[in-house]
């Protein structure tokens, strides 16, 4: 601004007369840039004020140019005392001066501006961190003990929330609808009956671990709600509990199930109650559950006492709570603990439990208020289908014999879910410098036995029929859980060292019904053959020492040990179940559903039960034949004459 002030300004000389005039036309300019550059720093209207007072108006309108200048000076030095008319010859110089002052002027005014500027913003943040500062005490004091080392460990906990690595490989390859599950069908169709209906039913499924109980649970639900004649709203809940992990006590102090009220003094109510003396009660997971779905796995561990309780918020639909510190007179009781004092907690839900005990040992109580329904143990077919359509949603190339390597190696669907996944690990690893997507993957038989070996896996299934015969031994039937099993009973007979005087031996380990059942079939088979046992030495053997719980291996005996006495062989493609009575009759059993299930496992072409199970045989049967006897003569002849 200086140098441009300059650049107006002209030295002073003696020159001709056309040249003074253009000098005095030159510093009439130099005076009206001048006041044009006050009027843009102060602003019109400020610099006529300013020149009123300064008494410069009058000398700002003048014509002539050296009554201008003083107008100048008085304003610029803000010195109304000059009185001095400048001489021409001196303007130039005075010029000079009031440029030299303006441009201090507009120096101050800038660094004044910048320092204001900077005032403004430290202002503003002070401000900020003022309102910053308001706010987290606003905070504390609304939220309690929270304090800025909480709210970071709170900052932290949310940061952590965000991060997902992925989902495990049993939530991929979990069903999602109901057209999903195998080897369920009528325990589904079983299941929606009782659910999806104007009128539900609580449910208690039974069945053995990995067939999908849980899972078909949770998506029955899914279908109820969609069916405009069920009670079963939009957002009815599934709220999932496992009954080996639900503690409570006694006293009321804590019950995660049903409820609890948290006394002022020992439990620690909420602050606010606590100064006052008033109970909390604590919501359980019944009123979570409300409108929707209880699931409850594992009810067969749960404590007896719990589950009497439970009965009784079945049967009332509500939960009830007591305190000896609520006073219902006391004004400083919420509306809301008042409520549930007097009128409880709404627990109206549907309860589905899961087991895998056998129902004898439920709770006769709990059962009789519950349909039950069974679930059934996967075959090898089923396991082949969820192993590929697990495949399927991995996106992955599975070799022909891979679905049915692994079936032989399990029967639950999880566990078969979860071998396909190892290997599909595995081979990742295995293709990881081919940086391969997951559809290029292919899961090969040497990374399924690498797993196998790993894990230490053996075969579910170690006894198999085969089409041909032997003297001495056959297949009974046995169940475990939910399971059926197949059992490799033999016996071999040899003349007595001295007539009458023969030894019948079994090995004690297979149970003491075993000894039952090998006596009742000494005298069935002097019964049916006419041959005396006391001549022969016997010895009676059930591969691998298992266990038999109950009489129904008592067809087996009898037949592994007419087939030795007698020198016929016996098909290894039949499996025998039942009870032999004395007279010869072959008795009712239990569990013929899940022993013939166990004879398909074993591929077993026939299967032999009683008579009185013949309401037991499950229909659809295409892969197996399924024969009702009534007499021990009726199965020998039977199973013994085709050879």
């Amino acid at each position: 601004m200086k140098s441009l002030l300059k650049k107006l300004s002209s030295p002073k000389k003696t020159m001709p007369l056309h040249e003074r005039l253009l000098d005095e036309e030159q510093l009439m300019r130099q005076v009206a840039a001048i006041f044009a550059l006050l009027s843009n720093l102060y602003g019109s209207d400020k610099l006529v004020l300013k020149a009123g007072k300064l008494e410069a108006l009058k000398l700002m309108r003048s014509e002539v140019l050296e009554e201008r200048v003083l107008a100048l000076q008085r304003i610029v030095f803000e010195d109304p005392t000059i009185d001095n008319v400048p001489h021409r010859r001196n303007l130039t110089q005075i010029l000079n001066e009031i440029e030299e002052e303006i441009a201090d002027l507009i120096a101050r005014r800038t660094v004044e501006e910048k320092i204001e500027k900077k005032i403004a913003e430290r202002m503003q943040q002070r401000h900020e961190e003022y309102l910053k500062e308001i706010k987290i005490q606003i905070l504390q004091e609304s939220s309690g003990p929270d304090n800025p080392h909480t709210l970071k460990k709170l900052a932290d906990l949310e940061r952590l929330d965000k991060i997902n690595l992925s989902k495990s490989a049993l939530e991929t390859l979990k069903p999602t609808h109901l057209n999903e599950v195998v080897g369920q069908e009528r325990a589904v169709t079983a299941l929606l009956a009782k659910i999806a209906s104007p009128f539900p039913q609580h449910v208690i499924l039974y069945g053995p671990p990995g067939v999908g109980k849980t899972t078909v649970a949770r998506l029955v639900l899914e279908e109820a709600k969609k069916l405009p004649f069920t009670p079963f709203k939009d957002e009815a809940p599934f709220v999932e509990v496992d009954g080996t992990t639900l503690r409570w006590d006694p006293r009321e102090v804590t019950n995660p199930l049903l409820g609890s009220v948290h006394d002022p003094i020992y439990q620690g109510a909420r602050r606010d109650l606590a100064e006052g003396g008033v109970p909390e009660p604590k919501l359980g997971l019944v009123t979570d559950a409300h409108g929707g779905v209880l699931f409850l796995d594992e009810i067969g561990e749960m404590d007896p006492m719990l589950i009497n309780k439970l009965l009784k918020v079945l049967e009332d639909k509500r939960v009830m709570f007591d305190s000896a510190y609520y006073d219902p007179n006391d004004a400083n009781v919420p509306k809301y603990i008042k409520k549930l004092f007097s009128e409880g907690a709404p627990a109206d839900f549907i309860l589905i439990t899961a087991t895998t005990r056998d129902p004898s040992e439920i709770s006769p109580a709990i059962r009789s208020r519950c349909a039950e329904v069974f679930f059934e143990p996967l075959d090898q077919q089923d396991i082949q289908e969820i192993v590929s359509n697990a495949a399927a949603r991995l996106k992955v190339k599975v070799g022909s014999e891979i679905p049915g390597l692994i079936s032989e190696y399990t029967i639950e669907g999880r566990k078969a879910a979860g071998i396909l996944a190892d290997a599909y690990g595995l081979a990742l690893y295995r293709n990881k410098e081919q940086e391969l997507e997951a559809n290029q993957i292919e899961i090969s038989k040497a990374d399924l036995l690498e797993v196998v070996q790993v894990s230490r896996l053996s075969p579910y299934i170690t006894v198999r029929g085969s089409d041909r015969s032997e003297i001495g031994k056959i297949f009974g039937l046995g169940v475990m859980g939910f399971v059926g099993s197949v059992l490799e009973i033999e016996s071999v007979c040899f003349p007595a060292m001295e007539k009458g005087k023969g030894k019948l031996r079994f090995n004690e380990t297979a149970g003491s019904m075993t000894k039952d059942s090998v006596f009742n079939a000494a005298s069935v088979v002097r019964l049916v053959t006419g041959l005396d046992l006391g001549d022969y030495d016997v010895h009676v053997n059930v591969v691998g020492g298992g266990k038999i719980d109950g009489p129904s291996a008592g067809v087996a005996i009898t037949l592994a040990i007419i087939s030795c006495l007698t020198n016929r062989p016996i098909p290894q493609n039949i499996a025998v179940t039942g009870e032999v009575s004395i007279q010869g009759k072959i008795k009712a059993v239990g569990g013929v559903f899940e022993k013939i299930y166990g004879a398909r496992q074993a591929g077993m072409s026939k299967v032999f039960v009683p008579g009185e199970n013949e309401k037991d045989i499950p229909a659809g049967l295409n892969d197996i034949e399924a024969i009702p006897v009534e007499t021990i003569q009726e199965i020998v002849e039977s199973a013994l004459k085709a050879v």
